[in-house]
């Protein structure tokens, strides 16, 4: 599961928010961005020692600071069934098939690892450089 389609199936419901300095922000996600800052409303701030509280109407949390985020479980279980449900319809819709459906011709690969451009293929100078 991708962290990011969960954060943006989480929209306006509630998660925890660990940071890595050991604060936490209990409130409801209201945006993601792809670094996954996040913006939580109606927030309860708690210390890191858990011994002073803050209430916030918004704030704001840089996604490098965030050292771990708690939804809940029926959003992760309705995010995973969605993604197979996405993965199926996917495969039958025709998914890579290999080999010509992809654009090869079928035969032997050009250009692979069989030498340098230009170099022979038989014969010619087996040495390391010019002869001396």
């Amino acid at each position: 599961m991708l962290p990011l389609s969960l954060l943006n199936a989480a929209q306006n419901k509630p998660m925890l928010v660990e940071l890595k300095n050991g604060e936490t922000f209990n409130g409801h996600l209201v945006n993601c961005d792809n670094f996954m800052n996040i913006t939580l409303r109606e927030v309860y701030q708690t210390s890191a020692e858990g011994d002073k509280f803050w209430k916030l109407k918004e704030c704001y949390i840089r996604g490098s600071t965030i050292k771990y985020l708690r939804v809940p479980d029926p959003l992760l279980d309705a995010v995973k069934d969605e993604q197979a449900r996405a993965r199926e319809a996917n495969k039958f819709r025709g998914g890579h098939a290999g080999g010509a459906a992809r654009g090869g011709r079928g035969g032997p690969q050009r250009g692979g690892r069989g030498g340098a451009r230009g170099a022979p293929l038989r014969g010619g100078r087996g040495g390391r450089g010019r002869g001396m």
